[in-house]
C-alpha cells in the first residue's frame, strides 16, 4: 500500500526532469545557429566549381618514326640469302636478300641482254650499208650535175656567140641593101650577104635546140638520181632489223622486271628490328623482317575518348617505365592526334583496369630517344600537360 502511493510521485518527477533537459537542448541549438556565422556565397560557388585538369594520363607504346615496316616477299618462296642481321642499319633501296629463283632470273636477264646486243649489231650493219648506198646515190647526183653543168654552160656560150654573129650579119644585110638601091654594089654581093645571114640564123637555131635538149636531159638525170637517194634514205634503217631491236629491248625489260622481283630491297632507311625468316626457309605470312627508323623514336599514347578533347599538338609530355626499362623519365611533345577511335591495344597490368576502353592514338615525339631506340613496342606510362592551350 505504501509503494502504490509513492510510485506516481516518482514518475512525475522523472518526466519533469527529462522534459526540462529536452527544452534546454532545443534552446541551445537555436542559440548556436543564431550565434554561428553564415557561410559566404562566394565560398559556396567556389566549392561547387569543378577542379581544372592539369594533365592527362594514358598508357602507350614506343615505336620508331614511320612505324614498324614489315618487309615481305612471295608466300612459300624460299629465301636463298639474307644480307643483314638484327640491329643493322640500312638505306632505302639497299639489297636485304635474294629469293631462291634469283639465279634463274639472272640467267634469263643475261640471255635477253645478249640478244639485244646482237640485234643492235645487225641494225648497225644494216645502217652502215644503207648509209653507203645513200652516199653512192649522192655521188651519182654529183656526177650528173658536174659534167652537165659544164656542157650546158658551153652550149649557152655558143648560143650567145651565134646571136652576136646573127646580129652583125643582119646589120651588114641592111647596109648592103641600101647600097644596092643606090647602085653602089652588085646584086651578087647582096645575095651573098643574104645567104650569110640565113646561115647565121640556122646555126643559132641548132645551138638553141642543143641547149634545150641538154638542159632537159640534165634535169631528168638529176631527178632520177635524187629519187634514188631519197629511196635509200627511206630504207634506212631496215624496218625488220629495227623491229628485232625493239622486241629484244622489250624482252630485256621483262627479264629485268622478273629479276628485280627476286631481290628483297629496303623500302626505306632504318634499322633491322627483328629477323623473321632466315636463309633457306620459306617465306610465310609473317614476312621476312621488321624495319624501323629508330633515329627518331615516338610514343603512341592511347588517350581515352573522354580526355582527348584536352590534348593539343605541342603540349609537353613525360614518359616513364613502370618496369624500369629506362631509369630516367623521357620528355617529348605531342606531334599529332589521331582521327579515329579504337579499342585499346595497350593493356594495363591492373586486373581492375578497363580492358575494353575506347581510345584515340596520340603520337608524342621524344626529345631524345637514344636510350630507348632498342625498345620498340615497350609499354610506357604517359602524362600530358594539358594546361597549355
Amino acid at each position: 500500500m505504501k509503494l502504490s502511493r509513492t510510485f506516481p510521485f516518482k514518475n512525475g518527477w522523472v518526466m519533469g526532469i527529462t522534459g526540462g533537459a529536452i527544452a534546454l537542448g532545443l534552446l541551445g541549438l537555436g542559440v548556436s545557429r543564431l550565434i554561428s556565422p553564415q557561410p559566404d556565397l562566394a565560398q559556396l560557388e567556389a566549392a561547387a566549381t569543378p577542379l581544372q585538369r592539369v594533365e592527362v594520363a594514358a598508357l602507350g607504346r614506343l615505336e620508331p618514326r614511320g612505324e614498324v615496316i614489315r618487309v615481305s616477299g612471295p608466300n612459300t618462296e624460299l629465301l636463298q640469302r639474307l644480307n643483314v642481321k638484327q640491329g643493322d642499319t640500312v638505306r632505302a633501296g639497299e639489297v636485304l636478300g635474294y629469293l631462291d629463283s634469283y639465279e634463274e632470273r639472272l640467267a634469263e636477264r643475261d640471255f635477253a641482254a645478249s640478244q639485244l646486243v646482237e640485234a643492235r649489231q645487225k641494225l648497225e650493219a644494216a645502217t652502215q650499208l644503207g648509209e653507203a648506198q645513200i652516199q653512192e646515190a649522192q655521188t651519182r647526183i654529183q656526177q650528173v650535175q658536174a659534167p652537165s653543168s659544164a656542157e650546158t654552160e658551153a652550149l649557152r656560150a655558143s648560143v650567145r656567140q651565134l646571136e652576136a654573129e646573127l646580129t652583125l650579119a643582119t646589120q651588114d644585110l641592111v647596109r648592103q641593101q641600101s647600097l644596092r638601091q643606090a647602085g653602089a654594089i652588085s646584086q651578087q654581093a647582096l645575095d651573098q650577104q643574104i645567104s650569110t645571114t640565113r646561115q647565121a640564123q640556122e646555126k643559132l637555131k641548132n645551138a638553141q635546140a642543143l641547149l634545150a635538149q641538154n638542159e632537159s636531159e640534165r634535169v631528168a638525170n638529176l631527178r632520177n638520181a635524187q629519187a634514188q637517194a631519197q629511196s635509200e634514205r627511206a630504207n634506212l634503217p631496215v624496218t625488220q632489223v629495227q623491229t628485232a631491236v625493239q622486241s629484244s629491248q622489250e624482252n630485256l625489260n621483262l627479264a629485268e622486271a622478273r629479276l628485280e622481283r627476286t631481290i628483297i630491297r629496303a623500302p626505306s632507311s632504318g634499322r633491322v628490328l627483328r629477323i623473321i625468316t632466315r636463309a633457306g626457309e620459306a617465306i610465310g605470312t609473317n614476312g621476312i623482317l621488321d624495319l624501323g627508323d629508330t633515329s627518331q623514336m615516338f610514343v603512341v599514347a592511347e588517350v581515352y575518348e573522354t580526355d582527348v578533347g584536352l590534348v593539343r599538338p605541342g603540349q609537353p609530355a613525360v614518359i616513364s617505365s613502370r618496369n624500369g626499362a629506362f631509369s630516367e623519365p623521357l620528355t617529348g611533345k605531342v606531334s599529332s592526334i589521331g582521327w579515329q577511335i579504337f579499342k585499346n591495344n595497350v593493356l594495363d597490368d591492373d586486373p581492375a583496369a578497363n580492358a575494353d576502353s575506347r581510345v584515340v592514338e596520340v603520337k608524342i615525339q621524344l626529345d631524345n630517344g637514344k636510350a630507348v631506340e632498342a625498345l620498340t613496342n615497350l609499354q610506357v606510362d604517359v602524362k600530358i600537360d594539358v594546361q597549355q592551350p
